[in-house]
């Protein structure tokens, strides 16, 4: 109930709409409609009295769901919550149902449970939608554009530096370095490094089809560098890349690179390095 007295704090103590509020305490603007639509049905006022327990609060709000005598209406669940939930390593429909109907034991049966969740996700926009598992992916890819190095300050000699980006797929949390070459050492350097960053190894590695790492593309039967194939097996870790020719397919780390571009050749675009240390700094 903690949720719904966030909703109604929100609603009454700052005036906020229902999409707002939604962002700030993480439903769907239908949920946080329903619970205020409840809730005035209810006559519930704020603030809510010391005399209303959590129990208390959940037996007025949804005793009090204004269906006509002999119709039961089962409480609602909060579809992009089952949505996010799902994107956990080993989570499925039946576990989330198991605690829906175990908190209401009047609500939707199993089957009407995936249906309307099948319904709600079929509404999201028209896009690749790529559900990703925690531990599941780290896609891995070197940023197109290069990072100016001088490496002798007194003739200006200058050098250009590769960036290497590694993002997980579920966090999108990233990590990038600065190498001097995308050879197969500094490739497979920057991966030990990137999985040290994140504390553990994922079950598959994304690469894109570089030379580096793929020595053959294909949509069926790639030919991964047995090195790199190596090196993931030595952390639990198996190759599948990306399929030529398919954007779409390394979306995650696209998106991650161009943040670390902006970065460093937006933002810092009038500083200079000296060094990759510099760089990597």
């Amino acid at each position: 109930m903690r949720r719904v007295r966030e909703i109604l704090r929100y609603r009454f103590e700052q005036g906020l709409g229902h999409k707002s509020i939604a962002v700030r305490v993480g439903a769907a603007p239908s949920t946080v409609r329903e619970t205020l639509r409840r809730a005035a049905i209810a006559e519930l006022s704020w603030p809510l009295g010391d005399d209303i327990s959590d129990a208390v609060l959940e037996a007025a709000l949804y005793k009090a769901g204004g269906t006509k005598t002999g119709h039961r209406r089962s409480p609602e669940p909060d579809w992009a919550q089952v949505h996010r939930e799902l994107k956990r390593k080993h989570m499925t429909l039946q576990i989330l149902w198991d605690e829906y109907i175990s908190r209401y034991p009047e609500g939707y049966r199993y089957s009407r449970f995936c249906d309307l969740y099948r319904g709600w996700a079929m509404k999201l926009p028209v896009t690749m939608r790529q559900d990703h598992a925690a531990g599941d992916k780290l896609f891995v890819d070197y940023a197109g554009d290069t990072v100016t190095v001088v490496v002798d300050r007194l003739s200006g000699k200058t050098r250009q530096a590769h960036l290497f980006v590694a993002v997980l797929g579920a966090s999108s949390l990233s990590y990038a370095q600065a190498r001097w070459s995308e050879t197969l050492p500094d490739w497979i350097e920057c991966h030990i490094l990137a999985l040290e960053f994140f504390g553990g190894a994922p079950a598959l590695l994304v690469p894109d089809n570089a030379k580096v790492a793929i020595i053959k593309a294909c949509h069926f039967d790639p030919q991964v560098n047995r090195t790199y194939c190596g090196m993931a097996a030595h952390y639990g870790s198996a190759v599948l890349p990306t399929r030529p020719r398919r954007p779409r397919d390394k979306a995650k780390v696209e998106a991650a690179v161009r943040i670390v571009e902006r970065w460093l050749l937006g933002r810092l675009r009038h500083r200079i390095f000296y060094s990759l240390a510099e760089v990597n700094a």
